[in-house]
């Protein structure tokens, strides 16, 4: 008999994981779309960031230290698009 392994249900590290992974994304995506001068809507973004955040201080100190290179590549994207957004402003 076959026994398939059962996946675990996602820990509060893996979750907070994983919507740091949407929000880059999201950030990659919001650059492409100001490179190519098209409107974005941050909206909401604020508070994805904040929870992420939030999520990210309620894990035992261990797991939050491994969340450090997650939360360093979201912010590397914010100050992307922050550089996009101000070199469109300033070719207006």
């Amino acid at each position: 008999m076959d026994k398939q392994a059962t996946p675990h249900p996602p820990t509060p590290s893996d979750r907070a994981a994983a919507v740091a992974e949407a929000i880059t994304g999201m950030l990659r995506m919001a650059q492409l779309l100001t490179r190519s001068r098209r409107r974005i809507d941050l909206a909401g973004l604020e508070e994805k960031v904040g929870r992420l955040c939030a999520a990210a201080l309620d894990l035992p100190p261990a797991e939050g230290r491994a969340m450090r290179p997650l939360l360093a590549t979201v912010l590397a994207e914010l100050d992307a698009l922050s550089l996009c957004v101000a070199a469109l402003a300033e070719e207006s």
